[in-house]
């Protein structure tokens, strides 16, 4: 597979658009963000006579939306004082300022976020650190593709996860994140995988993957294709439970046929396929996107599994809606889904979790019509908080949020209220309706003169 890095991408665009401008944009932002393309998605994926409108060339290009004009100016001045040092330090301070967690809080290759829990963002190779098939521009993890040494350091391999399992008998879900890890050669991805297969208590293991849209080559016909599905196999053999989660952004993602080949592939392996995607201004901000493509991963044999809000990352201001807006897109959505045949089943909001570690927001419902089933989905700080809709209340209206997971003191299943703003985009800018709320909701409560009736 042929990938598009640096002034290789900066062509790739100027050559497939005809428009220079658009190659300069992408160098200057380039020099911040860190992009590249796989020959999949430049080839099947991006519409390029639409460009720089087109869904997939906003998410999957370097674009000056992505950096405010000011700090889009001072990279481009920069590089036309031809100052090296100078652009180390502005290109330095705009990473700093624009990093989801400037304490490097993503560093590490283990976590233990819950006690069964055990998550591990493994290296895909000894030089080589943790990579994708191509960047995504809303990608909240882009500080481990900046050539960083302090971030994303592997810390042991596949020998510190079996430590990690060997002290925590209550472990009993493995997920493997970071990158994508189905890139890893086989004979890499082996020792994490294998491993588990040893381990009674450890029964959920999901794999968390781009490569089925932006890289489908690698299950059709990489020189460890077959390898890698066996792999696969084996683990669905041993009696565990594999999922596949495929982050998927819209649906002209699933159409190129050997997309769909890999797909067919995956599921014969008997590994579950689920989805999830983030609501993304000029990518799929539509009701009427989410509904196809939920449609379509169904009739795939795919699970939806997800709707998430765009978390805070740098590319924020390009991406990022008010909550309000996602919620109403996704009720929008589901109603479309549905269809007039499934709009009275009572299986709305709220309905039975499924999937490992309760942590899903419900099954595909409407038979070939598949969609989420409760509202979208904030990965916090204190877990995973759905958005079941917005509610009138006593004093107003407000925001209905329950906890799927939590890190805290709160159970699953915790419910909270948060003051309906019109213009809150994310967990950390929502006020709480009550003190109680602040089980789930970080800010100061209400006082009874605050509130808008």
């Amino acid at each position: 597979m042929t990938v598009h890095t640096g002034h290789r991408l900066g062509r790739l665009i100027a050559d497939r658009t005809g428009q220079p401008a658009l190659a300069h944009d992408a160098d200057v932002v380039g020099r911040v963000l860190p992009f590249r393309i796989g020959s999949h998605a430049a080839d099947e994926l991006v519409d390029w006579s639409r460009a720089p409108d087109d869904p997939l060339y906003r998410l999957l290009m370097p674009h000056r939306d992505l950096l405010a004009p000011a700090d889009f100016a001072a990279v481009e001045q920069t590089l036309r004082d031809g100052d090296r040092d100078r652009l180390r330090l502005v290109v330095d301070g705009l990473r700093e300022r624009l990093d989801p967690h400037p304490a490097g809080r993503d560093g590490g290759e283990l976590r233990h976020p819950y006690p069964e829990t055990l998550l591990v963002l493994p290296h895909q190779g000894p030089r080589q650190g943790r990579t994708c098939p191509s960047h995504c521009a809303s990608c909240f993890r882009w500080p481990h593709f900046t050539g960083d040494p302090a971030r994303g350091r592997a810390l042991g391999g596949p020998g510190a996860m079996t430590a990690q399992l060997a002290r925590h008998p209550e472990i009993t879900e493995v997920v493997l994140d970071g990158g994508d890890p189905l890139l890893m050669r086989t004979e890499l991805l082996d020792p994490y995988v294998t491993p588990l297969l040893d381990r009674p208590h450890i029964r959920t293991i999901q794999i968390r993957t781009q490569a089925v849209s932006l890289s489908p080559q690698r299950f059709l016909d990489a020189p460890d294709a077959d390898d890698l599905l066996r792999l696969l196999e084996r683990v669905v053999a041993s009696g565990r439970h594999l999922t596949l989660l495929l982050h998927v952004s819209h649906p002209r993602e699933l159409h190129p046929e050997p997309t769909r080949r890999a797909v067919g592939r995956l599921l014969a392996t008997g590994a579950v396929l689920r989805t999830q995607g983030a609501v993304l201004r000029h990518v799929n901000d539509d009701a009427g996107v989410w509904a196809r493509m939920w449609q379509e991963q169904a009739k795939l044999g795919l699970v939806p599994h997800r709707m998430l809000v765009e978390r805070g990352t740098g590319a924020r201001r390009c991406f990022g809606l008010p909550l309000a807006t996602v919620v109403d897109v996704h009720g929008e959505a589901v109603r479309r889904a549905l269809g007039p045949a499934g709009r009275g089943n009572g299986r709305g909001p709220g309905g039975t979790a499924d999937g490992p570690a309760g942590d899903s927001v419900g099954s595909p419902v409407g038979g070939s019509t598949g969609s989420p089933v409760g509202g979208p989905v904030m990965c916090t700080e204190r877990g995973p908080l759905a958005v079941d809709g917005i509610v009138q209340l006593r004093d107003g209206p407000a925001f209905a949020l329950h906890a799927l997971r939590t890190r805290g003191p709160a159970p699953a299943g915790t419910a909270a209220y948060a003051r309906f703003d019109p213009t809150a985009r994310w967990w950390d800018e929502l006020i709480p309706y009550g003190p109680r709320d602040r089980i789930l909701i970080p800010g100061e409560p209400l006082t009874p003169e605050d509130v808008v009736g």
